[in-house]
This record gives C-alpha cells, structure tokens and sequence, in this order.
C-alpha cells in the first residue's frame, strides 16, 4: 500500500510540473518513485520518508541546476542559435509584395510567410529585410540596413 502512494504521488508531481514549467515538483516526483521503490522492497515507513527527503533534495541541488543550464537558449549560452532562434535576425529576401497583412519572403533557402513588423512599411519583391520577430509560421520583417543590389539608398517604401 505504500508503494502505491508514493506512486500516486509522483505521477500528481509530475503532472503538476507541466503546468508549473520550474523543474522543481519534477524532483519531488523523482524522490516519490525512489521512496516507493523502497516501499515495493519492505523498507519502513520511516525509512521510505527519509529516501523521499534524500532523494528530493540531491535532484534538486544536482540535477535541477545540470538541466537548467543545458536548456538556457542559445544566444544566452553563446552556442550557435537553431530553430526560430537562428531566424530571427536574419536577412530575407522579398520574394512577393510585404505589407501588414500579407507577403512572402525566403530566409535561408525556405520560404516564409511574411508581414511588415511596422505596419506602415511595405516592401517589394528583390527587396532584401530582416526578419525582427517569429510569429507561428510567419516572419515579421523590418527594413534592411544594407541596401538591395540596384537600389539606391533611401529609395525605399
């Protein structure tokens, strides 16, 4: 009967962690499966509290930190940015008209549904943006500070 308490305990912790997102109640959901491994092996009551205690407080001074520092983004860590991250901050070229509610752009050889992050901007196809912002699956884009190949400076929209 204790084994199954601590198991019920644990997987509420870990459900609760979800919602919570700290890494925090996922320690004591750790600490609850070994106290209810001591449990399925006859260990007291006493005894299953104390490697609940034990086994909660290690997570959280060892692994908690471990985990935390391994899933800061990358541009915190000084890594190379994937995903979204590596976008944002890019250069797009305008591949159909760019304005606040619609466009199409490629960033990187993919290509991205676009609108203007200032909707009084609007950008034509040849111009080349930057992408300031991932919103879902479309990039918000900003002027570039490079001037298009052909266009003059300060002839943009």
């Amino acid at each position: 009967m204790d084994a199954v308490f601590w198991v019920v305990l644990g997987v509420l912790l870990a459900v609760a962690e979800i919602f919570t997102t700290t890494l925090f109640l996922l320690m004591f959901a750790v600490g609850a499966f070994a106290a209810a491994g001591a449990a399925a092996l006859g260990a007291p009551t006493a005894v299953q509290a104390l490697v609940f205690a034990a086994v909660s407080a290690l997570t959280v001074a060892v692994v908690r930190p471990a985990i935390r520092r391994h899933a800061r983004p990358a541009l915190d860590s000084g890594e190379q940015p994937f995903g979204v991250a590596a976008i944002e901050g890019a250069t797009a070229l305008v591949l159909e008209p760019v304005d606040a509610d619609r466009g199409l752009v490629k960033i990187d050889g993919e290509l991205w549904s676009a609108r203007s992050y200032d909707a009084t901007q609007s950008f034509t196809p040849g111009q080349r943006v930057q992408v300031i912002k991932v919103q879902g699956a479309t990039a918000l884009v900003w002027q570039d500070d490079v001037s298009t190949p052909g266009e003059l400076p300060g002839t943009r929209e």
